[in-house]
């Protein structure tokens, strides 16, 4: 028995006919999803969704947020932990200044 698996490269290829418009629509296209211009073909072709690279930028730059918000988050544990005399206004400064981050990271 030969039980060969068919890889991409032993494949069949396709060939399509595209405007110059087009091809540069679909290369530009490829990049944004970070996508070589086969892989975006084959997904798009299979009806597969499309990662966003920017997408995945956001969700990055979101993740690094939060964990700054649970590091303020322990350091105010730890604030207020330890210190015997605390400032109100100096905690209700903080305090503000995350709920102001956390509604920022809600409309992001």
């Amino acid at each position: 028995m030969n039980d060969i698996t068919p890889t991409r490269k032993h494949g069949r290829h396709l060939r399509v006919p595209v405007l110059p418009v087009e091809e540069s629509t679909i290369k530009e296209n490829a990049a944004k999803a970070g996508l070589s211009i086969a892989e975006y073909l084959r997904r798009c072709g299979l009806g597969h969704t499309i990662p966003s690279v920017l997408d995945k930028h956001h969700i990055h730059e979101l993740a690094k947020i939060n964990a700054d918000m649970g590091r303020l988050g322990g350091l105010l544990k730890l604030w207020l932990t330890r210190e015997t005399t605390l400032d109100a206004n100096a905690v209700r400064t903080l305090l503000n200044r995350i709920r102001h981050t956390q509604n920022m990271m809600l409309r992001s």
